[in-house]
């Protein structure tokens, strides 16, 4: 019965932070497309049998589908909801047809029509971001050492309490968690250092190690470490300017980092095993709703860049894939032919496809190595 409970739980959370995120995705597309004058013909959350729908004014039907993985938005002239044109439809269209068609409208609205969808996402992760900073403050780690780990890398290069770390690899910090990113990301052995040590300027060269812990859901997981210990955080009270400028911040930091975690997954240097899918996300999901609503708001804005970022990928099927294809449309000035189009979809799917069962196969056995 726990073990039912426990399940059901998750995967309520899931749908109910998926759900949303994705309703603003293509919520995106969706208004962006009725502004360029789009007959939208479907609006789906979810894949897979239709549970309910309703039909409104100008006909588009909204439906709800028993497979909470994602969603579309079926626009007149597409073949399917991947939003994939169907080039034979086109040739029979009239002009009134191809006035409300997505694929007749020039290479600049369907940019914009495509690019709507993860920008809805980015918003959306500023604004629950400007809403955290307005209600708890923004807080600042300083880049001060609190203390240094017995035996760890920053004690054996000689770092103590009360040094004010600079500079890490030849950046400028102001901040213990811009320190944390740095060593985090880098992809050298060692990372380079810049102390201030009352008047005394240092240089130092550090081999960070790797600590073996578990994430909030109690997967296993290795993070990069050279053993300083920060200070508390210090929460200082912002207007709402100061809130949306720092949300700005943070969101383009996080999608900064999202990118090099993508880039060091295809370079092999973070091992494929850790990539997460609809599992982990479900645990994920319910893990914060127990921690209370300004986690889950974190979390969503999370997840909401990681779509984003990862809509954004130049592969067919995906909206980078689509923009892709415009970009190379408004360079030569006549669109990708319909066969090289259709040969990218094909691989795009292929690949997704490939992507989604890998990592749901990652997460099942996760589930069983603690």
């Amino acid at each position: 019965m726990q073990l039912i409970q426990i399940i059901s739980h998750n995967i309520f959370s899931f749908i109910l932070v998926i759900s949303g995120i994705v309703f603003i995705h293509e919520f995106g597309h969706f208004i962006v497309a009725r502004l360029c004058g789009v007959k939208v013909e479907q609006f789906s959350i979810g894949f897979g049998k239709k549970l309910f729908s309703f039909k409104d004014k100008k006909n588009t039907e909204w439906k709800f589908c028993l497979l909470p993985f994602g969603g579309y938005v079926k626009m007149y002239g597409d073949a399917n909801g991947a939003s994939i044109p169907n080039f034979e439809l086109v040739k029979t269209m009239s002009e009134n047809d191809k006035k409300i068609s997505f694929i007749a409208k020039n290479v600049y609205q369907r940019m914009a029509i495509v690019f709507a969808g993860p920008l809805a996402n980015i918003i959306l992760a500023i604004v629950i971001f400007t809403i955290l900073f307005k209600i708890n403050g923004i807080a600042t780690i300083s880049n001060v050492i609190d203390d240094v780990v017995d035996k760890s890398p920053a004690m054996k290069a000689g770092l103590k309490p009360k040094d004010e770390i600079i500079e890490v690899n030849g950046k400028q910090v102001n901040d213990f968690n811009e320190i944390k990113s740095i060593i985090l990301f880098s992809v050298d052995e060692k990372v380079q250092l810049v102390v201030k040590r009352k008047n005394k300027i240092i240089d130092m060269t550090i081999a960070p190690e790797y600590l073996e812990t578990k994430d909030m859901i109690g997967d296993k997981t290795r993070i990069k470490v050279i053993g300083i210990i920060a200070a508390e955080a210090v929460y200082e009270n912002a207007n709402l300017w100061r809130s949306f400028v720092e949300a700005n911040k943070e969101s383009y930091q996080i999608s900064v980092n999202i990118l090099r975690t993508i880039g060091h997954l295809i370079t092999g240097y973070i091992p494929v095993k850790e990539l997460g899918g609809p599992v982990k996300i479900a645990r994920y999901s319910s893990k914060t709703i127990e921690m209370g609503w300004n986690v889950v708001l974190w979390f969503c804005a999370l997840i909401s860049l990681n779509l984003a970022i990862m809509n954004l990928l130049p592969i067919p099927v995906l909206d980078g894939g689509h923009l892709f294809f415009y970009i190379i449309e408004a360079i030569i000035r006549k669109p990708v032919s319909p066969k090289i189009q259709m040969i990218g979809f094909k691989i795009g799917f292929a690949l997704v496809l490939a992507l989604m069962i890998f990592t749901t196969l990652n997460d099942i056995r996760n589930l069983f190595v603690k």
